[in-house]
Parts: structure tokens; C-alpha cells; sequence
């Protein structure tokens, strides 16, 4: 008797003890958000000059949402309709990025099968006036806002093309934009299918469908290829579907783990799926997030796909909307998840921030081995680790100034506007006579860089001046710096090659639009290129998933 009264009493301490923290928990909130209050209030009434409440109360509450992790967002009524774009990918306008060119606004890439493109704007046509009001020096969200609106609505836009004397007028009527998940698929050789999906907004797992079944009708398609590289997510539950089509019916994909466990799901396929046999090659990069790291890593630990390329971002969070007042919104990390073998691949500690407050990656002491269906060894805390690691050379400094600098864009207009059709895009390649006139072109502008190497030697050579070092090899040092002094004119020639595939890919832009880029980039690609090798080798991606082979898995190494 005595034992059940002292463990009733036990029972009754401790229900005390937690209703005790409760309670403390909940002062506290109520203390701080009465400080918050009284804080607001004071400083809106004393502050020495006029205040804007509104933006006050959206800073405290953007700082504040900073310091857990970058994807947990105060969305007020007014951005809605992006947050909506981003998750549908849809939106009523014209159809068309859009970005700022000196005073004005320029269309920067119109869609292929909306209004713009339909009406015949162009990528580097200057937007003017938009129904009459000049975006002279106007926001491009202001031009932006202008140009989006109800579907079926007409609109005027007036623009300045290169080559024309006189500004041109157009008349379009928004349509719905839906910006397509899988911007281009087809055959890249007689065996071989390719499918590049680009986003993981509403039906992408539809898009992927159709783009599948399309392929699947040539009798000669034996592999396919998923190209995920530079795909930042979007909807779990269409990287499930997305999965589906190639893993059996009841298969576990993803699991969604939090601290309200009755919200905690396991995502399992629910259909038959579309080709369980066909090999399977997934291409991956520092780019590919979220959803696209769902779909690369639920096929790695089934042993369904090679993938190859890098290792992906690392984003192992799952977001929630929950409804605020006054039609605003907040975004909130709700849960890690967790794929087939069990990892999560969470790449940044945000719970655990550093004494600065930066964020850590996982340590090394902390990463854990898990295996794939077949026993191969995989790792959490850090992306997933392609099977294959494909890194492509980088770029030379000057090729990325003249795409950062605009050159290649703006010689690419004067291209469009002086060549009414080009080759098909697999084919097409500007000429040595018309690589001549783009060199001819940069020359005339007012084109200026550093390289990396001229960065460091420039640093060094004050750091020497400091030190008072500099005169007691100064002329070391200028023999350094015309060593490393970089000529535009002779880069122009050394890194052709790279240049001229850019400048290619931009031009076709103007014709193909994004299809034509992607057919054009794919057939110079490396990754691309060992994704086929392994197709195209007899038993080789049945060896590289039983793990029986002489390719090192876990560490990535080709051969």
C-alpha cells in the first residue's frame, strides 16, 4: 500500500514538474512579447524621426526567422502570388524573363509557346513603355508587376530593338504561364533516352510521365538518361511519383521526420510503375536540391540508378505553410527527411550554429554509413555522393567575364537581328569569320577584368609595400606582373573552345529557345558523356549497383 501511494507521489511530482515548465515556457513568451510590445510602442512614439511601422515589425520578424535556417520566411500578402509561382510555376503575363538594361527593362528570355515569343519579342529587345507609362528608370519589379496580370487581358508594349530606326509596337493578350518541368527531352543517340527536368513545381511527375511514354515508343530505346543537374526542388510528393515510374508499387521512398510527430508521413508509391528493367542513369550537381536529391538518392539506396556527376547541395528540410492574419503566410522548416536507407543529408548544422553565428557543415566525426538494398555503402550529412564523380573543367576567367559582362549576350542580339534562320541546334556553330567578328567586337568595347591570378599579385604586392619588402625585390615583382598580365586579344584565341560553345548556346537561344540551349549544351558535356559510356557498356550498370566491380562507390572514384 505504502509503495502505491509513494509512486503516485512520484507521478504527481513529475506531472508537476512538467506542468511547471510548461508554465514557465509560456511566461516567458508572454514576458518577451510583452517587451516586444512596449519596445515598438516607445520607439514609434520617441524615435527622433519618423518611422514606418509596417517595415519595423516585416524586419524584426525577417531577423528574426534568419536565425534558424534560410527557408523558414515571412511571406506577406503581397508576395503571394510569387510564392505561388514557385510552387504551381505558374503565373498570368506574357511569358517571359525580363531584366534591367541601363534605364530601362530588357526582355531576357521569352518562353517558346507564349505570348512574347508568339508575338515576336525578342531576348534584348528594350521594354520602352508598358500600356502607355515609360519604365524610364523604373524598379524592374515595378516593370514587372506591369507586365503580369489576369490571363485573357490585353496588353501594349512598346520596345527598342537593335537595328531598327524606330521603337516597334506590340499588342499581346496574358495568358496563364506555366513554366514547363521538363524543358526538353528526346533520343541522344539510337539508344539512348534523355529527359532534363528542370523543376519539381504541380506535374512535374505528369510531365515526366509524358515524356517517358513518348520515348518509350521507339522500339530501339534500351537506357535513359534523368538529367537533375541545377533542378533546386520543389514538391516531395512529385519527386515520389517522379520515383514511381521506375520501382515497383508499396515501394518506401522518402520519409518526414519532426518535432510534431502526428505530421511525421512515409511517402510509398502507389502505382504500378511505368519500367522497372530499363538502365538508369541520374546526373547530379552542386545545383541539384531537395526534391532532385530525393529522386537521385531514393534510386541510389534501391540500387535502381547509377548516378553520376557531383555531389548535390545537401538539403535535407521539409517546408509547411501554416495561414497568418491579413492573408499572409509563413513558411516553416517543419522536418527532416529521410530516404529508403535511411539517411538524411542535411549538409548544414543549422541548430548548432558557430560562436559568430555561421553555419557549420555536418563533421566528418559525425557522418554515418548506410547501405543501399544491395549492401553498397552510402553517407548522410552532406549531399548525395554520386557512384560516379564527373567534375567538368571550369570555366577560364575571361569566358566568365564576357557572360557576366553582357558581351555575349549583346553580340548574340546584333546576331539575331542580322540572320533571320540558323542550322538546327545539334549542328549549329558560328564560323571562324563570324568568331573573328566577335573578337573584333569585344575589342571595340570597354571590356576589362582580373584574373584571379592578377587579384593575388596585386594583394601580394601591397601586403609587400606594408611590410616594406616590395624594394627589396621590385624588380622580381614586375617581372611577376607581366608574366601574369593577361591580354584580351590572346585570351580570345587560347580559350576559343569554350568561348565559341557559350556564344553558340546563346545564339541558338534566340531561335530553339530553352529546348535548343539544353540540345545544344548536351552535346559537348562530360557528365553527359560518361552517362552514356556506362549505357553503352554491356553490363556495366548492372556491375556498378551490385558493387561487384572495379569502381569505387562510396568514394566516387572513376576507375
Amino acid at each position: 500500500m505504502k509503495r502505491k501511494i509513494y509512486l503516485a507521489g512520484l507521478l504527481v511530482i513529475f506531472l508537476g514538474a512538467g506542468f511547471t515548465t510548461l508554465r514557465n515556457k509560456d511566461l516567458e513568451l508572454v514576458k518577451n512579447l510583452d517587451i516586444y510590445y512596449t519596445l515598438f510602442r516607445e520607439l514609434n512614439m520617441f524615435y527622433v524621426d519618423e518611422t514606418d511601422p509596417e517595415k519595423l515589425v516585416t524586419t524584426s520578424i525577417d531577423a528574426m526567422l534568419s536565425s534558424l535556417d534560410p527557408y523558414t520566411t515571412y511571406i506577406p500578402e503581397s508576395n503571394l502570388d510569387e510564392f505561388q509561382f514557385q510552387t504551381t510555376g505558374e503565373y498570368g503575363g506574357i511569358g517571359s524573363l525580363i531584366r534591367k538594361s541601363g534605364d530601362y527593362v530588357m526582355i531576357a528570355d521569352p518562353y517558346e509557346g507564349f505570348p512574347a515569343a508568339e508575338a515576336g519579342l525578342r531576348a534584348g529587345d528594350i521594354i520602352l513603355k508598358v500600356d502607355g507609362f515609360s519604365t524610364k528608370n523604373q524598379p524592374i519589379e515595378s516593370v514587372s508587376d506591369r507586365l503580369k496580370g489576369k490571363p485573357g487581358t490585353e496588353i501594349r508594349i512598346s520596345i527598342d530593338r537593335y537595328g531598327q530606326d524606330k521603337p516597334l509596337e506590340f499588342t499581346l493578350i496574358r495568358k496563364t504561364i506555366s513554366i514547363p518541368n521538363v524543358p526538353y527531352y528526346g533520343m541522344i543517340d539510337s539508344q539512348t533516352g534523355y529527359i532534363r527536368i528542370a523543376n519539381f513545381t504541380s506535374g512535374a511527375g505528369k510531365e515526366v510521365e509524358d515524356a517517358l511514354k513518348t520515348l518509350k515508343r521507339n522500339q530501339d530505346m534500351k537506357s535513359l538518361v534523368l538529367d537533375l543537374r541545377s533542378n533546386p526542388g520543389g514538391l516531395l510528393i512529385e519527386a515520389v511519383r517522379i520515383c514511381n515510374f521506375f520501382v515497383g508499387k508499396g515501394e518506401l521512398i522518402v520519409s518526414t521526420r519532426g518535432k510534431v510527430t502526428q505530421w511525421d508521413s512515409d511517402y510509398i508509391t502507389q502505382k504500378e510503375p511505368l519500367d522497372t528493367e530499363i538502365p538508369l542513369v541520374v546526373l547530379i550537381n552542386r545545383g541539384s536540391a531537395s526534391a532532385s536529391e530525393i529522386v537521385a538518392g531514393a534510386l541510389q539506396d534501391l540500387d535502381r540508378a547509377v548516378i553520376v556527376g557531383q555531389r548535390t547541395f545537401g538539403k535535407g528540410l521539409v517546408q509547411t505553410t501554416r495561414p497568418l492574419k491579413y492573408n499572409a503566410q509563413l513558411k516553416v522548416t517543419t522536418a527532416k527527411y529521410y530516404i529508403p536507407s535511411g539517411r538524411c543529408i542535411q549538409a548544414l548544422d543549422y541548430s548548432n550554429r558557430n560562436e559568430d553565428g555561421s553555419v557549420g557543415v555536418v563533421p566528418d566525426s559525425l557522418i554515418s554509413e548506410y547501405e543501399t538494398r544491395k549492401g553498397r555503402l552510402v553517407y548522410d550529412g552532406g549531399g548525395i555522393r554520386p557512384d560516379l564523380e564527373v567534375i567538368p573543367e571550369d570555366l577560364s576567367e575571361i569566358t566568365l567575364q564576357l557572360y557576366t559582362q553582357n558581351l555575349i549576350f549583346d553580340y548574340a542580339t546584333m546576331y539575331r537581328a542580322t540572320h533571320e534562320k540558323i542550322a538546327s541546334p545539334d549542328v549549329f556553330s558560328i564560323t571562324d569569320q563570324e568568331y573573328d567578328a566577335f573578337k573584333d567586337f569585344v575589342e571595340k568595347q570597354d571590356f576589362e577584368f582580373q584574373t584571379a591570378s592578377e587579384k593575388i599579385f596585386n594583394s601580394l604586392v601591397q601586403t609587400a609595400r606594408r611590410e616594406k619588402y616590395y624594394e627589396l625585390a621590385s624588380d622580381e615583382f614586375t617581372r611577376l606582373e607581366q608574366k601574369l598580365a593577361h591580354n584580351n586579344l590572346k585570351d580570345l584565341g587560347t580559350f576559343s573552345d569554350e568561348i565559341r560553345q557559350i556564344l553558340n548556346e546563346e545564339i541558338i537561344n534566340r531561335y530553339y529557345y530553352q529546348s535548343g540551349r539544353i540540345l545544344a549544351q548536351i552535346q559537348d558535356d562530360s557528365q553527359l558523356d560518361k552517362a552514356k559510356e556506362i549505357l553503352l557498356e554491356p553490363g556495366a550498370v548492372e556491375e556498378i549497383l551490385s558493387g561487384s566491380g572495379d569502381v569505387e562507390i562510396a568514394a566516387g572514384i572513376i576507375e
